[in-house]
């Protein structure tokens, strides 16, 4: 039985502009076929278990030929297999859609196209033109500026000077001279309004505006590259106006995220929101451990504890993990009050129908510690990483309080991608997120030893995982609170925004 292809339009660049129906398809896919233009985190959401294919094409280059991407959607579906194919913007306008599927209706293979959000119209509106306007126009074209190799510009500059409308040239940047030119030449008026958006809706986009006739020196002085998209036309004026992506409090300010894979999404969108370069980065992995005999005699012994502190959500989810694999729930916890070290940790137990009884006003282990050493008259049962601060048990030993320190998981420090974070770190002024001392010493070992890293600044979620950072020579930012709003405003601040 053969499998299907499923031609999706990854959008321009901005990961929220993958429409839903797309991002379906691509974590149902068993094999991923995709371009050069595609963002890493629109590659993120791929299966882990599924194939992944880099065709790489990009212009005047393809690192495989069009006629062996199709031969090779045809024979992944052929064997049986779910296909993707991941094209950037929108696989029709340009993007060879239809030339793909030609040979897959050839052998009748299913099929199904998932339209993406176009770079002509989305990259124009990230740069603040609104590609119609009443006041300038009355239509839009949308042109290919680039040529079969060889051959001039097939276009018809006297038709599209006649229209009066707004002009809009994909895949255009090596004969942005020739355009316009061309467009001088059928009679349009050099003081028209133009611009080129290079990297466009990402948070390495740049505008440059200029005259139609001054347009190409002034690319050539900034050193335009694709990907980029032209526009002529009066809407062009509007663009200073109307640059809402520009005056974002983060635009551009390159920020890594080191959080452990499962919980930076939340932390990386709010970023992104604000304009940010974020790289996710998570220089971490949670291990739970399993089996735990410790904590399952415990689990056995619960009722001889009078709380059970909890210092991370990956603890939180190793009890929960602990409780259903004995067939029980929230109940068996009716009997002990339960501490966490911040808001986060208790996000991870309400998640399960469960609230903290103590949260210290300091989000620390130190507070923890001393907190529930203020508050327990019985036993103090910890579930915790397998390395942790001593200053949780520290406290509880001065006060006399009798506790079980429980190792529920362990953490690793290794991540393959470290060749993108030495990249990050030496091309500029990098912001880098740190929730723990442990994501500390991720980044390091993930960067590599004798690495320069006078260029981070550490923006720390309290003073230990900020003196862990120190230890480095990374110069350090503390939130005032171990909450991501503190966080993000401390990166603004940092920021200067």
């Amino acid at each position: 039985m053969s499998g299907r292809v499923t031609l999706v339009g990854a959008g321009p660049g901005d990961p929220g502009l993958l429409t839903l129906k797309g991002r379906e398809a691509l974590e149902k896919a068993q094999v991923v076929v995709y371009d050069r233009l595609v963002g890493p985190e629109i590659l993120a959401l791929i299966p882990e278990q599924a194939e992944r294919i880099n065709v790489g094409k990009e212009s005047s280059h393809h690192l495989v030929p069009q006629e062996e991407i199709s031969r090779i959607l045809l024979e992944k579906a052929l064997a049986g297999q779910d296909v993707v194919r991941l094209k950037g913007g929108d696989p029709f306008l340009f993007g060879r859609g239809g030339e793909e599927l030609e040979l897959l209706a050839a052998h009748r293979v299913a099929f199904q196209v998932v339209p993406g959000v176009t770079s002509a119209l989305a990259v124009p509106a990230y740069g603040g033109i609104p590609v119609t306007h009443r006041d300038c126009c009355s239509s839009l074209h949308i042109i290919t500026g680039h040529a079969r190799a060889g051959k001039a510009l097939e276009i018809d500059f006297e038709a599209l000077v006649r229209t009066g409308g707004t002009l809009v040239f994909l895949m255009g940047v090596t004969a942005l001279p020739r355009i316009c030119a061309g467009l001088l030449a059928a009679g349009m008026d050099p003081d028209t309004p133009a611009a080129v958006v290079e990297r466009g809706t990402t948070p390495r986009q740049r505008r440059i505006g200029a005259s139609l006739a001054g347009l190409p020196r002034m690319a050539e002085a900034e050193q335009v590259s694709s990907p980029a998209v032209i526009v002529v036309g009066r809407v062009c004026a509007l663009a200073e106006e109307f640059d809402w992506f520009g005056a974002l409090p983060l635009k551009g300010v390159p920020v890594v995220v080191t959080r452990p894979a499962g919980r930076a999404g939340a932390l990386s969108g709010r970023l992104r929101a604000l304009g940010a370069d974020v790289l996710e980065y998570p220089c971490i992995e949670t291990v739970p451990t399993v089996p735990c005999p410790a904590m399952e005699r415990a689990m056995d012994r619960l009722g001889d504890y009078e709380w059970l502190a909890l210092t991370s959500p990956a603890g939180a989810e190793a009890l929960w993990a602990c409780l259903e694999r004995r067939g029980a729930d929230a109940r068996a916890l009716g009997g002990v009050k339960l501490a966490v070290i911040g808001p986060g940790t208790g996000r991870a137990l309400r998640a399960h129908g469960l609230r903290a009884d103590y949260v210290p006003e300091v989000y620390d282990a130190a507070h923890l510690g001393e907190g529930l050493a203020a508050r327990a008259a019985g036993r103090v049962l910890i579930l915790r990483a397998a390395e942790s601060s001593p200053a949780l048990t520290e406290a509880l030993e001065r006060a006399g309080t009798e506790f079980a320190d429980v190792a529920v998981y362990t953490t690793r420090y290794e991540n393959p991608r470290s060749e993108a974070l030495r990249a990050r770190v030496q091309r500029s002024e990098t912001l880098v997120t740190f929730t723990s001392a442990s994501t500390v010493k991720g980044f390091a070992s993930s960067v590599g030893t004798g690495a320069d890293l006078s260029r981070v600044t550490g923006i720390c979620i309290g003073e230990q995982t900020a003196a862990e950072a120190r230890k480095y020579g990374i110069s350090v930012r503390v939130a005032a609170q171990a909450t991501l709003e503190a966080l993000i405003e401390t990166i603004l601040e940092t920021a200067g925004k």
